[in-house]
C-alpha cells in the first residue's frame, strides 16, 4: 500500500461496500473502486489488487486516497473536470449559425465544416459541435413536389375513398407502369459476403436491353398482376388491360387508380373503356404518383432484387422479375392507407404558404 495510507473499515462500511459490490445494478467502475477499498482493508498488495480489479497502480492509490478523506461516499462520484478549452463565444457560435444558413460565397452548393472552419477561424470539430446543437445540416437536402393540380382536394378524396372504403363487390386495382428497367451485366464476377467483408459488384456493366413492367395491386387482397413488354406505348397498356379482363370474373366491377401519364389518357384508351363500361379510372392529382400503392411495390423490388442484380440479357431479368412477383403473390398482405387526408391537404397548404413567404 502507499505509504501514508492505512485502511480501516468500520463494519457499517464494510457492509455498504460489500452491498454495492454485490448489486447487479451497480455500475461497474463502483464495483472496482468498492472492490479496491476492501482489498486494501484486507491487507491485499497492490500489485494483486491491480490483478484482480484490471487497474493501473496510479487508479489503485487515487480511490484509496479519496475513502481515505471522503469515506465511501467520496468512491460514488466522480469530481467534475475544467474543459481544456474553453468554450466558444456566443457571437461566434451564432456567426458560424447566420453563415449556415445562407449559400456559401464561393462556387459551391452548400458549406462543409471544413470551408466554416477556414473562414470562422474554428476548429472543424467545433464547428460539427455548433451544427449539431443547433440541427443545421447543411449537405443534407430533402427532395419535394407540390402538386398544382386545380382538382387536388377531390381527387385525393376519391382516390382515398377507394383505399378505405372500396365499392362492395367492386375489384380495386392499382395500375403503373415501371419503364426503362435494364438488363445490366457486370463486366467482372464480384466476391461473394464473407465475414470481415461485405459483397462486392464492379462499378462498370454492360447493357443488355431494357424491359417495361406493366403491374398491376388489388388494393384488397396485396396481390401483383404484372406483365413485362418492350415497349411503353398505349398499345402496350391495352393488351395489358385486355390480359387483366380476361382474368377478373364477368360482371365484376372494376376501379383503377392510376397516374396521369400521356399514355393512360390516350384516345384508343378512353375508346377501349368505351367499350368496357364495367371499368372506371380514377387519376391521382398531378406529380402526386406517391398516392399509387403499386409504386410501394415497385420500390421494394428495385430494392430487393433489381438494384444489386446481375442479368445477362433481358430474357434473364423478365424471368428474375416474374419469380419475384411470384414469390410476392405467394404471402400477400393487403394495402391499408393510414394517412389522413386532411393533414396532407394541411401540409400542402403550409408548402405554398412557405414556398409564397420565401419567393
Amino acid at each position: 500500500m502507499r505509504n501514508g495510507i492505512t485502511i480501516t473499515l468500520g463494519e457499517a462500511d464494510r457492509r455498504r461496500l460489500d452491498a454495492l459490490v454485490a448489486d447487479r445494478n451497480t455500475p461497474q467502475k463502483q464495483v472496482w473502486r468498492a472492490r479496491i477499498v476492501l482489498m486494501s482493508a484486507d491487507g491485499v498488495g497492490t500489485h494483486a489488487i491491480m490483478a484482480q480489479t484490471g487497474t493501473a497502480k496510479t487508479t489503485v492509490w487515487r480511490w484509496q486516497a479519496r475513502f481515505m478523506a471522503e469515506g465511501v461516499e467520496g468512491l460514488l462520484r466522480d469530481k467534475t473536470r475544467p474543459p481544456g478549452q474553453p468554450p466558444v463565444a456566443e457571437d461566434r457560435a451564432s456567426a458560424v449559425i447566420a453563415m449556415a444558413l445562407k449559400p456559401p460565397p464561393h462556387e459551391a452548393t452548400h458549406w462543409t465544416t471544413r470551408a466554416m472552419a477556414k473562414v470562422a477561424g474554428l476548429a472543424v470539430s467545433t464547428v460539427q459541435k455548433i451544427w449539431k446543437a443547433h440541427g443545421l445540416a447543411p449537405h443534407r437536402w430533402r427532395q419535394f413536389k407540390l402538386s398544382n393540380d386545380p382538382a387536388f382536394v377531390e381527387k385525393l378524396h376519391d382516390v382515398v375513398g377507394l383505399y378505405v372504403s372500396p365499392p362492395a363487390h367492386a375489384l380495386v386495382l392499382s395500375i403503373d407502369e415501371k419503364s426503362q428497367i435494364q438488363a445490366l451485366d457486370r463486366t467482372q464476377p464480384g466476391l461473394p459476403l464473407k465475414k470481415g467483408r461485405g459483397a462486392t459488384l464492379t462499378h462498370d456493366y454492360k447493357r443488355h436491353g431494357t424491359t417495361t413492367l406493366f403491374a398491376a395491386l388489388d388494393v384488397l387482397t396485396g396481390e401483383v398482376f404484372g406483365r413485362n413488354m418492350q415497349r411503353h406505348r398505349h398499345q402496350e397498356f391495352i393488351r395489358f388491360l385486355n390480359a387483366l379482363e380476361r382474368d377478373i370474373p364477368p360482371g365484376r366491377l372494376v376501379h383503377v387508380i392510376l397516374d396521369n401519364y400521356a399514355v393512360h389518357k390516350h384516345k384508343k384508351v378512353r375508346a377501349w373503356l368505351d367499350r368496357h363500361p364495367r371499368w372506371t379510372f380514377h387519376f391521382t392529382p398531378t406529380s402526386s404518383s406517391w398516392l399509387n400503392a403499386v409504386e410501394g411495390f415497385f420500390a421494394i423490388l428495385t430494392r430487393r432484387r433489381l438494384q444489386n442484380g446481375v442479368f445477362r440479357s433481358v430474357v434473364d431479368l423478365q424471368a428474375a422479375i416474374n419469380r419475384f412477383i411470384g414469390e410476392h403473390n405467394q404471402t400477400p398482405k393487403p394495402f391499408i392507407w393510414r394517412a389522413d387526408p386532411e393533414a396532407i391537404i394541411a401540409a400542402r397548404n403550409r408548402g405554398f404558404q412557405a414556398l409564397e413567404s420565401i419567393h
